[in-house]
């Protein structure tokens, strides 16, 4: 199984506690857009049919979704989320790496709308989209 990550990416440094067992997680920076998030499937990752598990899936979008709100100003945005959509339209099996590209479709006053995909490579492995509350200080 492939343990490289790919250029650009660095580990994600998020708070202690559940992400950490659904990760690791790394992001990818980008200007004046929500970052990429990476993931790499692991052993713990993968259910009884040798394919990451769809709870890791949804996981990894409200994961990649939220992030997107949180970053989307300074002060920092603290996202809860109100719905969470995922299509799941391939497996990802152990090793694969997956990343998690992300837009904001709205940002208003107290909600956020975001939408995305998470691809492995060319293959389309799922889309998402969902909704956030947030409280600015």
């Amino acid at each position: 199984m492939p343990d490289e990550t790919p250029d650009g990416f660095a580990r994600a440094d998020f708070t202690p506690g559940f992400l950490d067992h659904g990760g690791p997680y790394f992001l990818m920076p980008a200007r004046g857009a929500p970052q990429t998030i990476g993931l790499r499937i692991m052993p713990h990752h993968i259910n009884y049919q040798d394919t990451a598990h769809g709870g890791v899936i949804s996981t990894f979008a409200d994961v990649a979704l939220s992030h997107a709100v949180y970053d989307a100003e300074r002060p920092r945005l603290a996202p809860s989320t109100v719905t969470l959509n995922v299509n799941y339209l391939a497996a990802a099996k152990l090793g694969d790496w997956l990343e998690a590209r992300v837009q904001i479709d709205r940002l208003g006053g107290r909600t956020g709308y975001t939408s995305g995909r998470i691809v492995c490579g060319e293959e389309l492995i799922a889309t998402m989209s969902g909704v956030f509350a947030f409280r600015r200080v």
